[in-house]
């Protein structure tokens, strides 16, 4: 018996020691699970892998099918039959689609066609370039097409924005998810921002118009709301029911459930301490199912739809754990299908049974590489902030920690400001691969993160500089009295508002840190001020504007947290990396800290990726931006 006991210790040993910590290259192997739907008939679960081809240099795409219930997988070539298609009105007779199309004379040849060779770009308004791409005078519009047109004559699609300056899905990130048919298929339901120039940079008021078919008029359903009005749907009952948040500018706002029932709007999470990402409508109409960040992680919940009786509106919980819930694909049966990760773990297809409350995982396209990849731990830590306040930080230790050694360790600063940081799962920002190469990490919930609480999100607007920062020494000084951490190597690393942080923390950290790394950061908020492109965002978490000076949060931001001004308390290794391509934190942002870095005699790099915006997507430049990373961390940390 003792025999066959150490026989077995000593395979499972072997299975240990087989497995190998992630690497960049390991990471760009893993398949990118994307769902499509549910077939129409209940049975199958459609949906998409990509994996980047190294060798073309892009993301390569094949499409599946899989029993709703799990089982075996099958490659298909082509599965638009298998899936309903919400863009098909409900007689089968109209298609909505969505064109680019020329509405607006911009560019120099559309202005003087005798000078066919200039390369002029006119603007009378500051909505002239938009995340990576300038403003050459072509909008998205929605156009409804005719289905088997009789005896075959050809009908040309029509424009049901003809002649708008607008778009409709919206720039940059919009798909068909901003339009919709009403259930009988007489009217469209789109979703625009219908602002230009100036007024479109500096604001969020997107709203819900309804556009007739038979009459061809079109109206504003939400017109007395000023902020966002988005994600537009029909519940069973057919009320349209779509997200909302309220105040202009403020594109981080609490997201709401409206149901507009019987003529009333009704704010279903109005009470509810928290923001929604998205949601979808229960079979029967008595409930609905959305998806939100809470306490480091998203999870599933669902709200009761009252209608306009007295009962309560209540929401309720449905999954807890250490894991992401990111989408809800759709139901079956008692079951809900999601995608789920966590720090381990890219997304696959789950489904979870409402009435038993257990998982069920679905897909598995990367089950086979994760039996060879040694798995990090992810602890949560609450740590006690300056002010008094429990703040989460998620503490990432290497696979097979041992804690009588010393590790190097980073402190993660979340960009957005005000995004979520969870149990996510990146390929590049991925805490696992970081982990592996042997570093802990720290991730604090700082101020500013949705999922504590409506003002504990709101608390980082007009105080970039203040006790966020504090709450990030905070996290970091309070892991680093761990024996296991080496307090003589000790890095911070942080995109977007995570290099406003690096930058910041730059001047301010008397001598925590031994190494810095800061990609697409906010560097000097009054060149940011004047060159970004969405200003509403810089409008209202700078407070204004820099020329403002009886504006006492505006002066705070663009002088006592502004980067620029602590560079004289620069001392540390930092390396700088930049989209060319990002007009969001533009790429002046990056030049001016690597000069000043440069020019004061500091050890630093500058990499720049020209093709890039505020991510870096390209296959190759995703690798090289992997050796550059920890290529750094091993010469400076």
């Amino acid at each position: 018996m003792k025999k066959f006991i150490l026989f077995i210790f000593s395979i499972l040993s072997m299975s240990t020691l087989a497995q190998q910590n992630l690497t960049p290259e390991m990471l760009w192997q893993l398949g990118r699970v994307s769902p499509l739907g549910i077939s129409k008939d209940g049975k199958l679960l459609i949906y998409k892998v990509g994996t980047p081809d190294m060798a073309e240099n892009k993301i390569k795409s094949k499409f599946y099918t899989i029993p709703v219930q799990g089982g075996t997988a099958s490659e298909i070539e082509d599965y638009a039959s298998l899936l309903a298609d919400k863009n098909v009105s409900s007689n089968g007779k109209l298609k909505l689609i969505s064109q680019e199309v020329k509405v607006e004379k911009i560019l120099g040849t559309d202005i003087y066609p005798e000078l066919d060779k200039t390369t002029a770009q006119v603007y009378n308004g500051l909505d002239y370039r938009h995340w990576d791409t300038w403003n050459e005078g072509s909008h998205n519009h929605v156009f409804i097409e005719t289905i088997g047109a009789p005896n075959m004559k050809v009908i040309a699609p029509y424009d049901i924005m003809p002649n708008e300056p607008y778009d409709s899905p919206q720039k940059p990130f919009g798909g068909d998810e901003d339009y919709i048919w009403s259930p009988d298929g007489s009217k469209v339901i789109y979703v625009s921002k219908k602002k230009a120039g100036t007024a479109y940079a500096t604001s969020t008021n997107t709203d819900l118009y309804e556009y007739d078919v038979a009459a061809k008029t079109t109206k504003n359903l939400t017109e007395g709301n000023l902020g966002y009005d988005l994600a537009p749907q029909f519940s069973p009952s057919g009320d349209l029911t779509w997200l909302q948040m309220k105040r202009d500018g403020y594109e981080a706002d609490k997201n709401d459930i409206i149901v507009r029932h019987k003529g009333v709007d009704l704010n279903l999470t109005a009470n509810w301490d928290g923001t929604v990402d998205a949601f979808t409508w229960s079979a029967d109409g008595k409930k609905v199912y959305f998806v939100a960040p809470i306490k480091g992680t998203k999870q599933l919940f669902e709200v009761n739809f009252p209608g306009l009786t007295r009962i309560a509106v209540r929401v309720t919980q449905l999954t807890d754990g250490d894991f992401d819930v990111n989408s809800i694909v759709g139901f079956v049966g008692t079951s809900v299908l999601l995608t789920r990760n966590d720090h381990n773990h890219a997304p696959e297809v789950y489904s979870y049974d409402l009435k038993k409350k257990s998982w069920k995982q679905i897909t598995k396209v990367n089950d086979a590489m994760y039996s060879n990849i040694a798995m990090t731990k992810s602890e949560k830590r609450w740590v006690t902030t300056t002010d008094g306040k429990q703040m989460l930080v998620w503490v990432v230790l290497p696979p097979n920690f041992d804690k009588t050694k010393k590790y190097p360790t980073l402190l993660y600063c979340q960009g957005g400001p005000q995004s979520a940081l969870t149990q996510f799962y990146s390929f590049r920002w991925n805490l696992q691969l970081m982990a592996s190469q042997g570093y802990i990490i720290v991730a604090p919930n700082r101020r500013g993160m949705p999922g504590h609480g409506v003002e504990w999100n709101e608390k980082i607007s007009g105080d970039w500089g203040g006790q966020v920062m504090d709450d990030y020494l905070s996290a970091i000084d309070d892991v680093a009295k761990e024996s296991y951490v080496d307090k003589t190597r000790l890095g911070a690393i942080g995109a977007s508002y995570g290099g406003y942080s690096v930058f910041y923390l730059a001047g301010i950290h008397q001598n925590r840190f031994k190494t810095f790394i800061s990609h697409c950061g906010v560097f000097n908020t009054q060149s940011m001020y004047g060159t970004t492109e969405e200003v509403f965002f810089s409008n209202w978490d700078s407070g204004g504007a820099y020329w403002e000076k009886d504006n006492a949060i505006a002066q705070k931001t663009y002088n006592e947290f502004n980067p620029i001004n602590n560079v004289n308390n620069w001392n540390t290794p930092i390396l700088i990396i930049q989209g060319g391509k990002d007009f969001r934190v533009p790429i002046g942002q990056g030049q001016e800290a690597f000069q000043a870095a440069q020019l004061k005699g500091i050890k630093s790099k500058f990499v720049l990726f020209p093709d890039e915006n505020h991510w870096v997507l390209k296959p190759h430049n995703a690798m090289a931006w992997q050796k550059e990373f920890f290529g750094w961390l091993k010469e400076t940390l």
